[in-house]
């Protein structure tokens, strides 16, 4: 793997510009010398600078990104494999999209202090673009893809892991292509699979992916960089399959409606409206209902006359 037979000639070809001073640094922080320096100049260049200057940077890292994603699913799978025997598959699923998600690799960038070697257009450098998650993310895999392309797997492989085992703990996030795996499998017998594609929209590039698991689609996500739009794809997906319990979504709770006490009921009025000579219609006429009658007085109850009381013999009725 890595560079086939017949591309070294090509790859010396390729050589005729020595790498700038910045990008001499770069490759003793990776630990790799380039044969071919063009390789990792493209895994830094954003779309942004290589359309403001291409005369410097002619072809940005977008394919090296792609490449490198590809290449980190194969070396993260052999890793696990191997140093997990008994691990099922659910589990290596989860366990490989920790190592693989945007904040994971946007922290291996953050160890090569990634983000000042990019070449990035004005507007995205002055707006932050050196520290942003998603982008350092993507140039990471860029430049995976570019060490595989330029020393072979191996040197990718070992690339990748001596950053990531030098993390004091591993980022996490919500893991929805991982839960998605599971319910895929379990209901529909699949793994599925992602759809994704960028298009510029003003002075950004956005992202939107489709997951299947079969012909139909299950859900679509849109995001800044091709890992959040299928991240957001599978936690559509799920939220359709299962409802909010897999997607961490609380419902939220009730607010409970004040009780007003009511107002005592009055005495309604009735209406009767009558035409008027010419037509119109007439006003109202309100009669009021009378006035409940008073109540009279309670009369006095009876005196009570005591009588002696007497013994009453068998059979005699009582009073």
């Amino acid at each position: 793997m890595g560079v086939h037979p017949g591309e070294g000639r090509l790859i010396a070809q390729s050589q005729a510009t020595p790498p700038a001073p910045s990008l001499q640094q770069l490759q003793q922080k990776i630990g790799i010398h380039f044969r071919d320096p063009g390789l990792l100049l493209e895994a830094v260049t954003h779309s942004s600078f290589a359309n403001e200057s291409p005369h410097v940077s002619p072809r940005d890292n977008e394919r090296l990104e792609y490449l490198g994603d590809a290449v980190l699913q194969l070396i993260t799978a052999e890793y696990l494999y191997k140093h997990h025997p008994g691990a099922a598959e659910g589990e290596l699923t989860q366990t490989r999209s920790a190592m693989v998600n945007t904040n994971t690799l946007a922290q291996l960038a953050e160890q090569l202090e990634l983000g000042s070697y990019l070449y990035l257009g004005k507007g995205i450098a002055k707006g932050g673009g050196r520290s942003l998650k998603s982008l350092l993310a993507n140039a990471f895999e860029a430049v995976l893809g570019a060490v595989f392309l330029d020393a072979g797997y191996d040197a990718a492989y070992h690339y990748y892991l001596n950053r990531y085992r030098a993390l004091e703990s591993p980022a996490k996030d919500e893991n929805f292509k991982g839960r998605l795996q599971q319910v895929a499998q379990e209901r529909f017998g699949a793994t599925p699979f992602y759809d994704s594609e960028g298009a510029k929209v003003g002075t950004h590039r956005e992202y939107t992916s489709v997951v299947f698991a079969g012909a139909d689609p299950l859900g679509t996500g849109h995001g800044a960089s091709k890992q959040e739009a299928e991240q957001d794809a599978a936690r559509a997906a799920l939220q359709s399959l299962v409802g909010s319990s897999e997607t961490g979504q609380a419902k939220p709770p009730k607010t409970p409606r004040p009780r007003t006490r009511r107002a005592p009921r009055t005495p309604r009025a009735t209406a009767r409206a009558e035409p008027e000579p010419d037509g119109s219609p007439a006003m109202a006429e309100v009669i009021q209902l009378p006035e409940p009658a008073a109540q009279p007085e309670p009369e006095p109850e009876p005196e009570v006359v005591h009588r002696e009381p007497r013994s009453r013999q068998f059979g005699e009725p009582l009073e």
